[in-house]
């Protein structure tokens, strides 16, 4: 079954593509942004930097509606990176919860540490500094810099890479890796001063998560269709949809190593590897591996035969 958008069917084709004039795509865009915008609780005004950060490490490969409560939950344990930085890492993984990519926590455990040794627990401002933290990337040092401190950054995620692709460069979907004419093309649109900037970046994001989704794009309720490239050229299909091929999740060794951090979230002491073998519901040789690796990972420990989540 084709996993391509199947948009709604133009009326018409523009021969050519249309231009993209700054000012219009900033202005209408924008103002769709102040109408249309969620009310998510790391955008309110309260929110900290530190909460911005939480958000974009929760949010990693995780939707909003399963981020909510946990981030919440989160922050009024730990609202701030000294906090988090002295708590057992057993319970920053039981508050991790089922968000999945359990390393996340570990690496915005490391974070908040060194936060707390480089920055005197002050979520730092410099777009470099924040890169140079464990488990920070392009895109989050990136998202922190425009939407924590209100500084202009490009911010290239998922949505906006999608958006940016279709109006630019007329590609249904962005390639699987982020390339150097992208972050280009992004640059140039990102308006010159910082208030504006962050709003656009996060306006872009809306839109994508929105309107300009990657399955069943809303075309005729985009503020910017008229300047699509995608749509001038007809909704081509996806160029890069063989290359984006995932493996299927059932049976993977992510779901097994899933099933042993349950089952030792929830245990009250120690589980032996015998008793975590059986409920990992594969072959003992996956079961083995997959235990082996969250050992590697750091987020098990014990001896031979006996486990607990965390170091």
């Amino acid at each position: 079954m084709s996993t391509d958008p199947v948009p709604p069917a133009p009326t018409t084709a523009p021969a050519s593509t249309p231009p993209h004039p700054r000012a219009a795509l900033h202005a209408r865009l924008l103002v769709w942004f102040d109408v249309h915008r969620r009310d998510l609780p790391w955008r309110a005004a309260t929110a900290t930097p530190w909460g911005v950060l939480v958000s974009e490490i929760m949010l990693q490969q995780t939707p909003v509606v399963r981020v909510e409560g946990p981030w919440t939950a989160w922050l009024e344990r730990w609202p701030t990176p000294a906090s988090l930085a002295a708590a057992p890492t057993d319970e920053v993984l039981r508050a991790w919860g089922r968000l999945g990519y359990p390393r996340r926590a570990l690496r915005l455990q490391q974070c908040a540490a060194a936060i707390v040794e480089r920055h005197d627990g002050v979520v730092p401002t410099a777009e470099a500094d924040l890169l140079a933290l464990p488990g920070v990337g392009s895109y989050t040092a990136a998202a922190v810099t425009a939407f924590a401190h209100g500084r202009r950054a490009v911010v290239l995620d998922t949505n906006v890479r999608r958006v940016l692709g279709r109006l630019t460069a007329g590609t249904a979907l962005p390639r699987p890796h982020l390339t150097q004419e992208e972050t280009r093309r992004a640059d140039a649109l990102v308006p010159g001063d910082d208030a504006t900037s962050a709003r656009w970046n996060i306006a872009v994001m809306e839109l994508g998560a929105l309107v300009c989704t990657a399955r069943s794009p809303r075309c005729d309720d985009c503020p910017v269709r008229d300047l699509c490239a995608w749509r001038a050229a007809g909704y081509p299909a996806d160029e890069h949809a063989a290359a984006r091929r995932t493996q299927a999740w059932h049976g993977t060794d992510r779901q097994v190593r899933g099933r042993l951090m349950a089952a030792l979230r929830d245990a009250t002491g120690p589980l032996t590897r015998e008793e975590l073998v059986a409920v990992a519901g594969s072959g003992d040789e996956q079961a083995h591996r997959s235990l082996d690796s969250l050992v590697a990972d750091g987020l098990v420990s014990g001896d031979a035969e006996s486990f607990v989540l965390g170091r």
